[in-house]
C-alpha cells in the first residue's frame, strides 16, 4: 500500500492516495475500524518474533503465560492495554539468539536403553523446564499406554497410543489437535516399546530475556511496518535510545502513509524523584512530535505499582478504544491512585508541556488532558495538533480515504471530468457522515477540486493520471474549559 504526503517539487513514485494536512485544510471516506494497540513484550512463552492477535486477558495468558519474573513483561503489558480500552492487542514476543526450547528424551524398553523419542516444548521458554512426563500401561486396554503431560504438579494432557511402536506415541502426540504444549520427534525404532516410569524432566528452556537489546526493539519496529494498527507501546522500557529510535520511526512511517501513534513513558524513578515534572517534560521536548504521546507519572492498582512506561499500555488502550468524537481529558480510570501526586501549578505545567498526565482529584485517577508532546508547531499546524483527538482523526481520515481510493478509485476509474465527479461525490457522502457524527462541524465543510490545477486560475497542469482535491472541513472538540460569570443580585 502507497501514500503518505507529498510536495510539488518531490512527487511520489508509487501509485497510492497521497494527503498533505493543514491547519486550513482537514479530510476523509467510510469510516474504518479502530482500536488496534502493537506491542513488543518479553515472555517465558509464546510465539517468538511473530505477532499474537489478543482480544481478552484470557487469550493474553494462554499465549504467553501469566509468569512476570526474570524480566517477563507480556502480563502486565497486555493486561493495561486491554484494561484502557483496546478492542485487540498484536503482541511481538522479542528474545535473544540464547532463546532455546526445553526438551526430554524417552528410551525404551531394552535391556541397554536406547533413546526413541524426543519430546520438545512447542515454543522457546523456561516455561518448558517446568513440564515432566509419566509413561505407564493405559489402565482400561492393555495393548496401550498413556504419556501423561504435566506442568509441575497440573496434568495438562494425557495421549494414548498403541504400545510397541515409537512412531505410534510420535504420532499421537503430533497429531492432538488440542496440543498446544510439545511435539514429538522419532530418533529410532529401538524395542519400540516406552519405558514407564513417571517425572522424566523437560529442561534446557531459556526465554532468551537477558540479552533483549535496543536493535531487538529496532527488528520490533521494523516488523510492525507489515501490520495494521493504530497505536503502538512500548512494553515499559524508558531508555532513551530505544524510545528516540520509536519516535524517528513514527516520524518516518508516518510520512509513508502509516498513521500510527506512539504512547511512552519515564521509568519510577522518573515518575516519583524530586525532578519528576522536569524528568517528564523534558521527555516531551525531546519527543516534540503530535504522535508521540509522552505520560508523565506512574499509577497503582490493587496495591501494585506500574511505572509511566508501563501505564504506557493503559493510554494507548484507553486512546484506541475511544470513538473519533471522544476525548482523553478528564476520562476515568480503574486505578486507586498515582505514584506521585502533582500540585496545581506543576499540572499547568505538564499541560503546557506536552504531559500527558494521570491526576487523583480526591475521589478518583483521570487523565488530566488530552494532550500529546508536541511543543513546537511545524509548519502547518496550529494548537489544535496538539490534542490527541485531531490526530486520531486526521489519522483515520488518511486511512478510510487510502481505503476507499484503493478499493474503488485507483487503476479503476478513468481520469475524466465525470470520474473525478465521482471522486468527489464519494469524499463528501463521507465528509456528511463525519458531520452526523459530531467529528466535523455540520456547516462549512467541501471537497472540491484544487483551483492550482483545474479552472481559470491553475497555475500548474496535472499529469493524465493525477488529480488534486481540496478538503476543507472545520474539526470539532471536546469541552474542555468553561468559563462563567456568576452575578450577586
Amino acid at each position: 500500500m502507497a501514500g503518505g504526503t507529498w510536495s510539488q517539487t518531490e512527487m511520489p513514485v508509487l501509485p497510492g492516495m497521497y494527503m498533505n494536512f493543514q491547519a486550513a485544510a482537514i479530510a476523509a471516506v467510510q469510516p474504518g475500524a479502530r482500536g488496534v494497540v502493537a506491542v513488543p513484550v518479553k515472555a517465558h512463552w509464546g510465539p517468538v518474533k511473530q505477532f499474537v492477535e489478543i482480544a481478552g486477558q484470557s487469550a493474553a495468558d494462554a499465549a504467553f503465560t501469566s509468569d512476570e519474573t526474570a524480566g517477563a513483561t507480556a502480563y502486565s503489558t497486555l493486561k493495561l492495554a486491554l484494561l484502557g480500552g483496546a478492542k485487540t492487542v498484536l503482541a511481538y514476543r522479542l528474545a535473544d539468539d540464547g532463546a532455546a526450547k526445553a526438551s526430554c528424551t524417552l528410551q525404551d524398553t531394552a535391556a541397554t536403553p536406547v533413546a526413541i523419542v524426543k519430546l520438545e516444548a512447542k515454543y522457546p521458554g523456561e516455561r518448558g523446564n517446568k513440564f515432566q512426563v509419566t509413561v505407564q500401561p493405559n489402565p482400561v486396554d492393555s495393548t496401550k499406554k498413556d504419556v501423561r503431560l504435566l506442568e509441575g504438579t497440573t496434568l495438562l494432557k494425557t495421549f494414548t497410543f498403541a504400545s510397541g511402536s515409537a512412531q505410534a506415541v510420535v504420532d499421537a502426540i503430533n497429531s492432538d489437535t488440542a496440543n498446544v504444549w510439545i511435539t514429538a520427534t522419532k530418533l529410532a525404532d529401538g524395542s519400540g516399546a516406552l519405558k514407564d516410569g513417571s517425572g522424566f524432566p523437560f529442561a534446557g528452556g531459556d526465554s532468551g530475556i537477558d540479552g533483549i537489546a535496543g536493535a531487538d526493539y529496532t527488528d520490533a519496529l521494523s516488523a510492525c511496518e507489515t501490520q495494521q494498527f493504530d497505536l503502538f507501546a512500548l512494553d515499559g522500557v524508558a531508555d532513551p535510545a530505544i524510545q528516540a529510535s520509536v519516535v524517528s520511526w513514527v516520524a518516518r512511517v508516518r510520512s509513508e502513509g502509516k498513521p500510527v501513534i506512539a504512547v511512552l513513558g519515564g521509568s519510577t524513578a522518573d515518575d516519583t524523584g524530586t525532578s519528576a515534572v522536569g524528568a517528564a517534560t523534558a521527555r516531551s521536548a525531546a519527543f516534540n512530535h503530535e504522535a508521540v504521546v509522552n505520560v508523565g507519572t506512574g499509577a497503582i492498582l490493587s496495591g501494585v505499582s506500574y511505572s509511566s512506561a508501563q501505564l504506557s499500555a493503559y493510554v494507548a488502550g484507553l486512546i484506541a478504544g475511544q470513538k473519533l468524537s471522544e476525548s482523553t481529558t478528564y476520562a476515568a480510570t480503574p486505578f486507586d491512585d498515582v505514584t506521585r501526586r502533582w500540585t496545581r501549578g506543576e499540572q499547568e505545567q505538564a499541560a503546557a508541556g506536552g504531559v500527558f498526565l494521570l491526576v487523583h482529584d480526591g475521589k478518583r485517577v483521570k487523565a488530566l488532558r488530552g494532550i500529546n508532546s508536541l511543543t513546537s508547531l511545524r509548519q502547518g499546524q496550529n494548537n489544535a495538533w496538539k490534542k490527541i483527538r485531531t490526530i486520531r482523526v486526521i489519522d483515520a481520515i488518511q486511512a478510510d480515504l487510502t481505503a476507499t481510493a484503493e478499493n474503488g478509485y485507483i487503476g479503476k476509474v478513468n481520469n475524466t471530468a465525470e470520474g473525478r465527479l465521482a471522486l468527489i461525490g464519494a469524499a463528501k457522502q463521507y465528509m456528511q457522515s463525519l458531520a452526523q457524527s459530531g467529528v466535523i462541524e455540520t456547516e462549512g465543510w467541501d471537497v472540491f477540486l484544487d483551483p492550482l490545477y483545474y479552472g481559470p486560475t491553475a497555475v500548474f497542469t496535472p499529469e493524465p493520471d493525477q488529480v488534486y482535491l481540496n478538503w476543507e472541513a472545520r474539526l470539532t472538540d471536546a469541552m474542555e474549559q468553561i468559563f462563567g460569570t456568576f452575578v450577586v443580585l
